[in-house]
């Protein structure tokens, strides 16, 4: 496994790389809409400073996070994500794979059959930062995005971090099932970008139900200790 400082280090590289390729939504009102949602989940996350969080002017509905504390959210999200609620089901499901050190497991897997850990960190450690490989294996590459799926397993463990983030910051858990029931009509027969590498609705949607009683309880819990986000969407 790479460090934790190695990850950051690959996590920001690839960030900027986005950054750079990608046209960043210029609406204060959309990003300050996406902050504060962030902001809410950061703040019960147990790491909550220093995310930077970028929307980017694509329609396609897609987002990701990355070590480092970096979040981009593509603008077609919130066609889909279509309320606060569940807006903070999508982010707190990429928080979830940074927090459980998926994209460090994805990474360790790819190096160790390319070119072995050892290499993989000596070549971190060079000047001019990780190379194309390395972005590649945290799912950044030519066409920009996130490119190598993650395991089932790490999608519903998201999933389920995710659903408990998003309760414990206020944020009503059961509009998550309903942001899955609208990535389903939204895919139709194009499948969504954002769901492309992730389990099948219902198996995704059972998964999040049987443990709805849980995050109810959280949800009620963060409500009456004064958790109330009021994130208002763009016009």
């Amino acid at each position: 496994m790479f460090s934790e400082s190695q990850m950051a280090s690959m996590g920001q590289a690839s960030f900027q790389q986005i950054k750079e390729q990608e046209k960043i939504y210029n609406h204060p009102a959309t990003q300050r809409y996406v902050q504060c949602i962030s902001d809410a989940l950061f703040a019960v996350s147990g790491t909550p400073y220093n995310w930077e969080v970028v929307v980017f002017d694509d329609e396609t509905p897609n987002a990701f996070a990355l070590p480092g504390q970096k979040i981009g959210v593509y603008r077609g999200m919130l066609s889909v994500a279509d309320n606060p609620d569940r807006l903070a089901a999508v982010i707190g499901h990429e928080i979830g794979h940074v927090q459980a050190r998926h994209g460090n497991e994805r990474a360790s897997a790819t190096f160790a059959t390319q070119m072995g850990l050892a290499l993989a960190s000596a070549a971190l450690a060079t000047e001019g930062g990780p190379d194309e490989r390395m972005l590649a294996a945290l799912g950044v590459g030519a066409q920009v995005g996130i490119l190598l799926p993650f395991s089932r397993q790490h999608e519903i463990e998201a999933d389920l971090i995710g659903l408990d983030l998003m309760a414990r910051a206020g944020f009503d858990p059961r509009e998550s099932i309903q942001l899955w029931e609208n990535m389903r009509a939204k895919a139709g027969s194009n499948p969504v970008e954002f769901l492309s590498t992730h389990p099948g609705h219902d198996t995704r949607i059972r998964t999040l139900q049987d443990a709805m009683p849980g995050a109810m309880n959280t949800y009620e819990q963060a409500r009456r200790q004064g958790r109330q986000p009021r994130c208002t969407p763009p016009r």
